[in-house]
């Protein structure tokens, strides 16, 4: 099993807060990796939340051709942050040229696109880059969009955190998602590392995908561009998600009616019975077959937390105002919150969505069985 930190916080907080969190947990990693989403950012990419932000690790060589594509398709260097690391990395931890985190201005052609043609045109500049990467494994990008960096790299989650020193004040954010690596495939690949992202949606799962040859057969029929990778079984829950929220127009509260729906007999006495029975119908190849614990950052900052029908992954969510976390183990949400009052600590079962919105004052629950708030 993998294990997952997410912290949202009116007050910027280091990553070292969520790395600190995976520590504790380490018997649930074997530190084969670690992935860290940054959002809500602050220091000098606080004057910087509408420009792309391009995060990544790249050869020497690589970084040449970045330059030179970027240039080509119109894009100049807004700011640039520098992550120098010793030449000799620590036990465990490859060594890189490169890691970049640099934000872009956008070609003087774009001023005039909707914003939904940006996001398009952003996530397919993030996929061309990608294969530009695969082809001569000198590029490997993780995110390109406002207001969001990426880290990933092999290792234990502490001793990579040490390596890179994220404690740094420009890396402060006020929501962070982090994700300390099991193994489970034949060969480690980045990609194959939480958090995945995709056009502002987050997600980091704990647990196994039975039902991913479906789920991944039914999102690569959409003919969406970004529905691809799928280096890991749990990639396709930040797709079904961004599938619930773009393709059909719905809110969070109904992502767990996509992917546990209830049992027909109980829609049958549902407020939105008709309706669900029928986005059951449509979506049932999007049914997820576990065990999964699935936290997940949507793109106005909410941070949520579901199970699946077996419940058989852990996830916690508490906190106080203005700082709240969710956890794959208790420990974990002891380390990044240890002056909270406990009682409140909330442990979702299977009908309960846990979130936790960008005013961060309460944790709300949404349960499968209450009306949903349907657009009309």
């Amino acid at each position: 099993m993998c294990r997952l930190i997410a912290v949202s916080s009116d007050t910027p907080q280091s990553p070292m807060i969520a790395m600190r969190a995976l520590d504790v947990m380490q018997e649930g990693h074997d530190g084969s990796g670690v992935g860290l989403f940054l959002s809500d950012l602050t220091g000098p990419f606080q004057e910087l939340k509408g420009v792309p932000i391009l995060s990544g690790i790249f050869t020497n060589a690589g970084l040449k051709r970045l330059d030179q594509f970027m240039k080509d398709v119109g894009f100049m260097t807004k700011y640039k942050m520098a992550i120098k690391v010793p030449k000799i990395p620590p036990p465990g931890v490859f060594k890189r040229d490169i890691y970049l985190i640099r934000a872009y201005e956008y070609p003087e052609t774009w001023e005039e696109l909707s914003e939904s043609e940006i996001q398009h045109r952003l996530m397919l500049i993030r996929l061309q880059l990608r294969h530009m990467g695969e082809e001569k494994e000198d590029m490997i990008v993780f995110s390109f969009w406002p207001d969001v960096i990426m880290i990933k790299e092999i290792g234990d989650p502490l001793t990579v955190a040490e390596y890179l020193q994220l404690d740094r004040p420009e890396l402060q954010a006020r929501v962070i998602m982090a994700q300390g690596r099991q193994n489970t495939n034949y060969a480690i690949n980045l990609y194959a590392c939480h958090p995945f992202f995709i056009q502002g949606v987050a997600t980091m799962t704990n647990g196994e995908n039975t039902a991913f040859v479906p789920i991944w057969e039914f999102l690569m029929s959409r003919g969406f561009p970004g529905y691809v990778g799928y280096q890991s079984d749990s990639e396709v829950f930040t797709h079904i998600l961004h599938f619930t929220l773009t393709r059909l127009g719905l809110g969070i509260q109904t992502y767990k009616h996509v992917i546990t729906p209830l049992q027909d007999e109980d829609l049958d006495h549902h407020p939105n019975g008709r309706f669900l029975k029928h986005l059951k119908h449509t979506c049932r190849r999007l049914i997820i077959d576990g065990p999964n614990c699935v936290i997940g950052c949507l793109p106005d900052k909410t941070l949520f937390l579901v199970q699946d029908r077996k419940k058989l992954r852990p996830g916690v969510v508490g906190g106080k105002p203005g700082l709240y976390a969710i956890s794959s183990e208790m420990c974990g949400l002891d380390a990044a919150i240890p002056d909270r009052d406990k009682s409140k600590d909330f442990q979702p079962m299977y009908l309960d969505t846990a979130f936790i919105r960008p005013d961060r004052q309460e944790v709300k629950i949404c349960r499968q069985t209450e009306e949903l708030p349907l657009p009309h």
